[in-house]
C-alpha cells in the first residue's frame, strides 16, 4: 500500500470514528431529554425522518453542520459541548482541545502511572462540587509534568473521564 493510499484510508477510518463519535453523543443527548426518535424529529424544523436521525445517531451518516446545530438546539444543547465531548470520547485532537474531565471517576481508577492525578482531583472537587471540572491544554501540559508523563498520555488518559450525563447542561 502507498503512503497516499495508507493516507486516505487512515482519513477515512478517522470520519467513521468521528461519525460513531458524533452520533453516539447525539443519541446520549436525546436520551438525556427522555425523548424518542420520533420526539425529536417532530421539534425539527427541517423535517427529516426518524430514519434519518437514526443513520445520524448510528454514524452511518454524516449530519451537516447547520443539520448537526438544528438537532442540538431543539434538545436545548450547546452544539460546540456536545461536539468536543465526541470528539473527547474518541480520542481525537485530545492534545489541542478543552476536555471535560469527571474528577468523581477518575478518583476511582486505579492505574499506578497516573496516581499522582488522585490528588489534582481532590482538590478540584473541592471547587468543583458537580464533578465536572474543565481543564485546557496549557493545564494538561502541566499535569503531565507533574505526573511524570508525556503530555499525550496524560490527555488520552484524562480524556476517558468524559461525563456520562448532560444533567447539567441543559437548560431547563
Amino acid at each position: 500500500m502507498t503512503t497516499l493510499a495508507r493516507s486516505a484510508r487512515l482519513a477515512e477510518l478517522s470520519d467513521k470514528v468521528v461519525s460513531r463519535a458524533l452520533g453516539e453523543e447525539l443519541r446520549r443527548a436525546r436520551e438525556a431529554c427522555g425523548w424518542s426518535r420520533l420526539q425529536l424529529v417532530a421539534r425539527l424544523p427541517s423535517g427529516i425522518g426518524d430514519r434519518t436521525l437514526l443513520s445520524y445517531e448510528h454514524g452511518t451518516r454524516h449530519p451537516t453542520m447547520i443539520r448537526f446545530i438544528e438537532i442540538c438546539r431543539a434538545m436545548g444543547f450547546d452544539s460546540a459541548t456536545l461536539h468536543a465531548r465526541a470528539l473527547q470520547r474518541a480520542r481525537i485532537h485530545v492534545e489541542t482541545m478543552n476536555l471535560q474531565v469527571d474528577v468523581r471517576h477518575l478518583l476511582r481508577d486505579e492505574t499506578p502511572a497516573f496516581r499522582p492525578m488522585a490528588q489534582w482531583a481532590r482538590n478540584a472537587l473541592n471547587e468543583h462540587p458537580d464533578g465536572v471540572v474543565f481543564v485546557e491544554p496549557a493545564v494538561v501540559r502541566n499535569l503531565a509534568l507533574f505526573a511524570g508523563c508525556s503530555y499525550r498520555d496524560l490527555a488520552d488518559y484524562l480524556a476517558q473521564f468524559a461525563p456520562e450525563s448532560y444533567d447539567q447542561e441543559r437548560p431547563e
